[in-house]
């Protein structure tokens, strides 16, 4: 027989109060005031009757002093606080991540400005952008092609990221790997991520991958 099914609890989950006012619970309270100020040793009744004339509340802060410790404040405005300090720190500490923007080496200007719009949005949000140009099948060997496409994204890219590692061949890809700019870009003296492509014609370094995909290539092997 199988073992009977857990009933559904449906009780509400049990939330931890804050320890302010009634419920603190100790005789006596070493109490620092709104101002900063030191009221003592008082007992529990006292300084709850010193938070009502002040109009704030009584809130437990040390619990393992000897005797606890409480503060005179206004409870909602401390934890309003509380929780716009924790929401800034989330956000300072972001995990980076590593993002990919994947593309062909024929990929038409809409396609490609598509990319570039990805690649910004990674970037900003403080993200490493992976630029990766897929091969199928014979066009392994226009890896020239990708090469410079490649290097013209990091071009138009150089506002917002830094070159982290040059493109170079993966199994059936070609990768290359940019990171947020943390540096403004010097217009004086702009970088030089553009990289001439000793296996392109002079001729031919201009035109567009595009059209540059119908005419052949010869392939340099690595030295």
């Amino acid at each position: 027989m199988a073992p009977p099914r857990p009933r559904f609890d449906r009780r509400a989950p049990v939330r931890e109060l804050p320890n302010i006012n009634d419920r603190i619970s100790y005789p006596n309270l070493r109490v620092v005031d709104a101002d900063g100020s030191q009221l003592g040793v008082i007992t529990r009744e006292a300084a709850l009757e010193v938070g009502k004339e002040r109009g704030l509340d009584l809130v437990l802060v040390s619990e393992k002093a000897d005797p606890p410790v409480c503060r005179i404040m206004d409870y909602g405005k401390f934890k309003f606080e509380q929780e716009k300090k924790a929401k800034e720190a989330k956000k300072k500490s972001h995990q980076t991540e590593v993002k990919e923007v994947k593309m062909r080496y024929k990929i038409d200007e809409h396609d490609y400005q598509v990319r570039i719009g990805q690649a910004v949005r990674f970037l900003k949000s403080g993200d490493k952008v992976k630029c990766t140009v897929i091969f199928r099948g014979r066009e392994i060997q226009h890896t020239a092609l990708a090469e410079q496409l490649l290097y013209r994204m990091a071009k138009d890219l150089e506002e917002s990221a830094e070159l982290q590692q040059e493109p170079k061949r993966e199994g059936r890809n070609m990768i290359m790997f940019l990171g947020p700019r943390r540096v403004p870009l010097n217009k004086d003296k702009p970088e030089q991520l553009t990289k001439a492509v000793r296996t392109l014609p002079i001729s031919a370094a201009t035109k567009p991958a595009a059209e540059l995909s119908h005419e052949p290539v010869s392939e340099v092997a690595p030295a």
